[in-house]
């Protein structure tokens, strides 16, 4: 059965729906094993999701790629996504092309880079990322999480602001996040960029040492959304709009007083991440020991009064700037940005659950100062091909 079959045998008829009824009310949402699923995990063991119609069966993936085969063929209704895996698959970089939504962002900040103890100690030695790579003697090599992700992209921009060229200079692999630390162990590997708690179990272990931490290259940068196919929406609207109302209230329980530590402690479960609870405890809480950034070391933040939920188009343009800037895209798709992120950017559905669960809508899009010092603000993106074209470093093909 074709996946459009599928979505189509799974429509209740006509006269079983009624307004605001979910027209699906089981469904298979996926995740990969890290911290910031934890919204997921909450609304699961919450059963958040049965006060607005839904029965939630989580799927612990092994990559962020099963994750975008199983959206793509539908053995996935919805999933925690990396943002850049939307933007990815709806541009069909490096993989089959297929409409994507986002419908909600599940977090921001909460990502890291970690490289191998010897290069952390040349890092402080120095004061200086490119003398201390160039100690190494050959080419580094880092991992990341998914060619189009938010990883590989934070990753390029940081080594960028630095005077390094990613393309050229770095050796850029792939590997699944719970991986990280067992590929840190075997060697051949000088640093990697992905979520937590792989980077606070590989401090832990004697195998890495967090270097910077993602909101210190974007503050408060988009990171995790939930996403599904586009159709989805259009076929279960009303499932949709349950589906984030149900993540919204988990958003804002991790909020609450004493809510993350206990969150810990389930994330720490097999089922979860299994990782030790206390790992899991302190980054999500904001504690990184004693390293110091350029801008204030942020915690992960998943609601901060709604301001963190609002699927902002702007951000949507921002991954399709990267991809443009290293070659991965044309001049048509940086043109086009603004009418896709529109399509992807489920911002209508977004404010009608927001509304129906009293959390305010925070539409505005707040301008925010990169790392390399450059501003990404609503005049920026209105002209992304200048923005493109203002980076020393990209990708010969984007010149």
């Amino acid at each position: 059965m074709s996946t459009s079959s599928k979505l189509a045998s799974d429509v209740p008829p006509s006269d079983e729906i009624s307004d605001g009824v979910p027209e699906k009310r089981h469904l298979r949402v996926g995740f990969v094993a890290l911290s910031d699923a934890a919204p997921l995990v909450v609304a699961k063991r919450l059963e958040l999701g049965h006060e607005h119609g839904l029965t939630l069966e989580l799927s612990r993936e092994a990559s962020w790629a099963a994750i975008r085969d199983k959206l793509i063929t539908g053995e996935l209704d919805a999933a925690h996504s990396l943002y850049g895996l939307v933007y990815g698959v709806q541009l069909g970089i490096g993989g089959p092309r297929e409409d994507m939504a986002v419908l909600m962002v599940l977090n921001r900040n909460g990502q890291a880079v970690t490289v191998t103890p010897s290069l952390a100690d040349a890092i402080a030695e120095t004061g200086d990322l490119r003398r201390a790579l160039a100690s190494l003697g050959r080419k580094p090599v880092f991992a990341q999480t998914f060619p189009t992700g938010t990883h590989a992209m934070f990753m390029n921009y940081w080594f960028a602001a630095q005077g390094i060229d990613p393309l050229t200079d770095i050796t850029s692999i792939v590997i699944p996040p719970a991986h990280m630390v067992a590929a840190m162990e075997e060697g051949g590997l000088d640093g990697f960029c992905c979520g937590e708690p792989w980077h606070a179990v590989a401090q832990a272990r004697g195998l890495g040492r967090t270097v910077t931490v993602s909101s210190d290259i974007w503050p408060n940068h988009p990171e995790k959304v939930l996403a599904c196919r586009r159709d989805f929406v259009t076929r279960y609207p009303n499932t949709a709009q349950a589906l984030v109302r149900t993540l919204l209230s988990a958003c804002q329980w991790l909020d609450m007083p004493g809510h993350r530590a206990e969150a810990a402690g389930w994330l720490a479960e097999p089922a979860w991440v299994g990782a030790p609870r206390d790992l899991i405890a302190a980054r999500l809480l904001g504690d990184f020991g004693r390293l110091s950034g350029r801008h204030a070391l942020l915690a992960v933040s998943f609601f901060d009064e709604g301001a963190v939920n609002y699927p902002h188009p702007s951000d949507g343009m921002w991954f399709v700037s990267q991809y443009r800037r290293w070659g991965m895209v044309g001049e048509a798709a940086v043109a086009e940005a603004a009418r896709t992120a529109a399509a992807v950017n489920q911002t209508a559905l977004f404010e009608a659950a927001a509304r129906a669960e009293g959390v305010p809508v925070v539409a505005q899009f707040a301008a925010q100062t990169l790392c390399d010092g450059r501003v990404w603000d609503a005049t920026v993106a209105a002209d992304l091909a200048a923005y493109v074209d203002g980076f020393a470093i990209r990708a010969k093909s984007a010149d």
